[in-house]
């Protein structure tokens, strides 16, 4: 007779394996698939660089073309962010799928143990890309850390999830509405000293200074700031230069993000999708349960309101004047919005014949997301881009930039396809699970018997 130790511990024992073939959800993986390859168009022109001086600077400086002004507008208004957005909420997701068998106080600790542990090793990956691969744009390691202080949320209901995870996005609309009604007034007074400069008048003090410091952020706009100024000209030395000239350029950008806050700015962006991205799981949402007349609502509201606000984003961006910005206080709602309202698009597509057939592609790119996220870097950095690659210019231009990483793209996705015809899964989930399980997991996948 078993004791009542023996006989809990018998019914919370639970074997933990990855999860595979049938058992997989269809849409998640090509959600994963569409979001870790389009990931690349965000992160090309950091790789090609002028970084300092475009990227993050003046995008003029990248080319400035009426093709680039299209291509960047297309992308600023449907894709910047969203494909972070669509990942975000994966992972929130893949935290349900992982705890399914310890949703109670009680369940096994074996499922939090493995969790913990495929974040932990995760964060060494996201270190490894930094360091190694030398990209200092790395999502693992945010991902990684915000994982990490997930797994207690899981029981919590959509309504408090939802709740918590648009907090952030509350407090980037309030700091963008004061910052936005603070240019608002400098613009209003230095209209009003433009016009009193026209006819002749003495200004007051204030107007005095809101002419000055409207001249300033003029300049600003217009030419490479002087707290910048450094940095790029570390950037063109360092990609004129030999090979470790240009790690160390990548691994003081890495530097250059901490310093500013990026990483604690991207880990509370992230932290708040995750949580909602629970919310979204619980709601059957994300995984393709919901009614279609729900999908059609938050493409709507997705593409409708999201994308409607982002274009008159970019437009305001695309003025290069100091014209309070709209976009201040509505990017990360709107990233959030198109994130859903591409989910949503994917979701109806995929209950279509054509549109199954047009997405089923992707579902071998989600499979092996994390090998062709670290292909991404390897192609860019050391091929493409490195001084011991091709060595491709900079500052080619929005459009070309998009049109190579179009290319790439495309080479990863039929790649992919090949790849998981024969192999359980991509090389660097197979060294990830692993570690993660602690042995040596299923490789090459087995054939058919005959």
């Amino acid at each position: 007779m078993k004791t009542d130790t023996t006989a809990q511990a018998a019914d919370h024992s639970v074997h933990l394996a990855p999860v595979r073939g049938r058992d997989r959800i269809d849409v998640l993986d090509i959600i994963r698939g569409i979001a870790i390859l389009g990931i690349f168009y965000m992160n090309i022109p950091f790789m090609a660089g002028p970084v300092f001086a475009g990227a993050i600077g003046d995008v003029r400086n990248m080319g400035w073309s009426p093709a680039d002004q299209t291509v960047w507008t297309i992308i600023q208004t449907t894709w910047e962010g969203t494909q972070r957005g669509m990942l975000e909420f994966l992972f929130g997701a893949g935290l349900m799928v992982t705890a399914a068998r310890a949703m109670q106080p009680d369940g096994p600790v074996a499922i939090a143990d493995l969790y913990i542990r495929r974040n932990l090793w995760l964060l060494f990956f996201g270190l490894f890309d930094i360091y190694v691969l030398i990209w200092p744009g790395d999502i693992l390691h945010v991902y990684a850390l915000c994982a990490l202080a997930l797994f207690p949320f899981r029981r919590l209901r959509p309504r408090w999830l939802i709740t918590m995870g648009l907090a952030f996005s509350a407090f980037t609309l309030v700091g963008g509405v004061m910052q936005y009604r603070e240019r608002a007034s400098l613009q209003t007074t230095y209209l009003v000293a433009s016009d009193k400069q026209s006819q002749g008048k003495v200004l007051s003090k204030d107007e005095t200074k809101a002419v000055a410091e409207w001249r300033k952020i003029e300049k600003r706009i217009a030419t490479v700031s002087p707290e910048m100024k450094p940095h790029v000209d570390e950037e063109t030395k360092a990609r004129n230069g030999g090979f470790f000239d240009y790690a160390g350029f990548m691994w003081s950008a890495y530097a250059f993000i901490l310093n500013s806050g990026g990483l604690m700015f991207g880990i509370f962006e992230a932290f708040s999708a995750m949580l909602i991205g629970i919310a979204l799981w619980k709601f059957g949402f994300i995984q393709g349960k919901r009614p279609t007349r729900d999908y059609l609502f938050m493409l709507a509201i997705g593409y409708g309101l999201g994308m409607g606000a982002r274009y008159i984003g970019a437009l305001e961006w695309m003025s290069f004047r100091p014209i309070p910005k709209t976009f201040w206080f509505t990017q990360e709602s709107t990233r959030l919005l198109v994130s859903l309202g591409h989910i949503s698009a994917i979701n109806l597509l995929i209950r279509s014949g054509f549109g199954r057939g047009l997405l089923n592609p992707f579902k071998a790119a989600g499979q092996m997301a994390f090998s062709l996220y670290f292909l991404e870097q390897i192609i860019g950095l050391y091929i493409m881009f490195s001084p011991i690659g091709l060595h491709l210019p900079g500052a080619q231009g929005w459009a070309h930039l998009a049109l190579q990483a179009t290319m790439v793209i495309a080479i990863l996705l039929v790649f992919a396809n090949i790849w998981m015809r024969f192999f359980v899964s991509g090389p660097f989930e197979w060294i990830w699970r692993s570690l993660a399980y602690q042995e040596r997991q299923p490789f090459k996948r087995a054939r058919a018997p005959s």
